[in-house]
């Protein structure tokens, strides 16, 4: 059952509005047409074909980028809803965070930070700031998909603020300054970089590492880097196997991983909701602007819950992500996009007439960036058929 509408979340009628001035919606609120924006866009589209952990080729039944930003959405609209929250602005987060994400996963985007490190570097975040304002090409009247404040904010701040109140980069930033991306478009457009985001975008957040904790560890199984009863080291995927085991004796493995992987949703979900309401009850905001100036997440895991999804990605980093197989494979990927930057470097002609400079003149960064920009936007399997056109060997991938 949904909670009732809370006077902390974000109201579609009071958005701060868009950067460029559009008639509203008769039969829309902003934040649902955020949401059709983001899932008529191209990059959307692209998830498809673009890895998770597994590349494309490897299996049809492991996620890529689409089917996780999924069930983020799906994880997303259910804090949403027991919170009393605006699903649809949580979902136009959850749908959008992962469009700047570049081919190949985290392999793809450390080549691209690599290639681009005396440009600024990469950042997806950044990326999906750049996707959403300005790479996308749908609309006549400007460039981007021209989504609300309260979206963009949610993209770019979702994990906390980015700098303090008088600029200075913080947390993750703090050594390398506020991604170039994103620096460069508040100017344009503030996004107040300094508060924290609303509890919409804080959920899609934490949504993103419940999913990320579920389904690797479904794939894991099913890719066979380790079995059920692995899991048992940790505490908390022990109890839950022994309350299966005695529940359903006899089951075969994949059925007893699919509950399993149930079971943790449930329990971290459920552990979020009373968390955040713990939290808010102490806190007490009476509007977004308390939930912004309030100086740390609301939206968080208990500390039980939270040593639990320490241990899930301690686990997973060494039984999946770092296993022989997967570091193989992601060798081999970041490889093909080193060897893609390179080229188009050398011989600009090689890009796609599109992608080439309107004027016939710009600076190394500017063509570096713009390179990058085509680069990320690429899927898997066209990163692959690229390499494939410029280059007489190509990496299987396998």
């Amino acid at each position: 059952m949904a909670a009732p509408r809370s006077v902390y979340g974000c109201d579609p009628d009071r958005s701060r509005g868009r950067l460029f001035d559009e008639p509203p919606s008769r039969t829309r609120s902003p934040f649902r047409r955020d949401c059709d924006r983001v899932i008529h866009s191209t990059a959307f589209r692209r998830l498809k074909h673009k890895t998770q952990v597994f590349v494309f080729h490897e299996g049809d039944h492991y996620r890529t980028r689409l089917t996780h930003t999924l069930e983020v959405a799906q994880i997303a609209r259910a804090l949403a809803r027991q919170l009393g929250l605006d699903e649809d602005l949580t979902e136009a987060l959850a749908l959008a965070h992962d469009l700047g994400h570049p081919p190949f996963g985290h392999a793809g985007e450390r080549a691209l930070d690599a290639c681009l490190r005396a440009h600024g570097g990469f950042d997806h975040n950044a990326q999906t700031l750049r996707v959403v304002t300005s790479l996308e090409h749908r609309y006549p009247d400007f460039d981007g998909l021209n989504l609300t404040w309260e979206t963009l904010e949610g993209i770019v701040k979702h994990n906390g603020p980015l700098t303090t109140r008088n600029g200075a980069p913080v947390g993750r930033y703090r050594e390398h300054g506020v991604p170039i991306g994103i620096a460069e478009y508040i100017r344009t457009y503030d996004l107040e970089l300094w508060s924290y985001a609303s509890l919409e975008a804080q959920i899609a957040a934490i949504a993103d590492d419940i999913a990320y904790d579920a389904h690797d560890i479904d794939d894991g199984l099913r890719a066979g880097l380790f079995t059920i009863d692995d899991l048992k080291v940790m505490p908390l995927a022990a109890g839950m196997i022994a309350d299966i085991d005695a529940s359903h004796p006899g089951l075969d493995d994949a059925r007893r991983g699919a509950e399993l992987v149930r079971e943790l949703i449930s329990y971290l979900i459920g552990a979020v909701v009373s968390e955040a309401r713990r939290r808010l009850q102490v806190a007490r905001p009476a509007s977004v602007e308390d939930v912004r100036h309030h100086g740390e997440l609301l939206i968080a895991f208990s500390p039980e819950a939270a040593k639990a999804e320490a241990e899930i990605k301690s686990f997973l980093k060494l039984r999946m992500y770092r296993h022989q197989r997967v570091m193989r494979v992601m060798g081999d990927a970041e490889q093909i996009l080193f060897d893609l930057f390179a080229r188009y470097q050398r011989q600009p002609s090689d890009l796609p007439p599109e992608w080439l400079p309107r004027d016939g003149a710009e600076g190394e960064t500017e063509s570096a960036r713009r390179i990058g920009n085509f680069i990320a936007g690429m899927t898997d399997r066209f990163a692959l058929t690229e390499h494939q056109r410029l280059f007489d060997s190509t990496p299987d991938l396998r």
